[in-house]
């Protein structure tokens, strides 16, 4: 089981922020939905782990959150609300948004799990992910939000545009094209300019990498 705890960062200066990534996040498939915990904190209990890695890519995106993923059991039965939730994997998520809060962190983002050492390398590959994500440009934005509104498939789950809610996931299709004409149409831009885009966006090596940070999120839940 997955528990995302998600910290709005300076929170005592600006405004709050939490009813907006709620209804953001209200399409989400959960165990538990996410709520709002304590002050400018929001919780839920996930057990998708490319559900996982999509939402938390989703939050870095939108900038000014700190996310922290605990990976591992939870006590059973799991209560109605992730407030009231208890087992290793709440704990561990504590750990992990506190480790995420760091200046010292590049991306806001940390794992936790009951396996240190696939937990350690989740939090690697979502570092990166991460990076890639806060680094990218409006116009590699708008060509990626583009093509995922067309239902391209990222990692395990398929997903419209950010800003608006995404589908529920369905398992990527491998035989899937790229609509790259139908993106450039969107964009009045030629299909050149659209793949010149999403290579500087990095959006295949993104695709290639979801996966694997699912897969150790997995290894890291023990």
């Amino acid at each position: 089981m997955f528990v995302l705890t998600i910290d709005q960062r300076g929170s005592r200066t600006g405004t709050d922020r939490v009813p907006e990534l709620l209804a953001d996040l209200a399409d989400v498939p959960v165990v538990r939905g996410f709520e709002r915990t304590v002050g400018d904190e929001v919780q839920g209990v996930l057990d998708d782990p490319d559900v996982v890695v999509d939402t938390a890519l989703r939050v870095l995106r939108d900038g000014g959150w700190s996310v922290g993923i605990g990976a591992g059991a939870v006590d059973e039965p799991l209560p109605a609300s992730p407030r009231e939730g208890a087992g290793p994997a709440f704990v561990l998520a504590r750990e992990a948004v506190e480790a995420a809060k760091s200046r010292q962190r590049p991306v806001p983002v940390a794992v936790r799990g009951a396996d240190a050492q696939a937990a350690a390398d989740a939090d690697g590959v979502l570092v990166l992910l991460g990076a890639l994500t806060v680094r990218r440009t409006p116009a590699g934005w708008a060509a990626v939000d583009a093509l995922r509104a067309g239902g391209a498939p990222v990692g395990g789950v398929t997903a419209h545009a950010a800003g608006s809610r995404p589908a529920s996931p369905r398992p990527a299709r491998r035989d899937e094209p790229p609509a790259q004409d139908v993106v450039a149409a969107a964009l009045g831009v030629t299909q050149q300019a659209v793949s010149q885009r999403l290579r500087t966006a990095l959006w295949a090596e993104e695709v290639a990498a979801r996966p694997a940070a699912a897969r150790l999120l997995t290894r890291a839940a023990g």
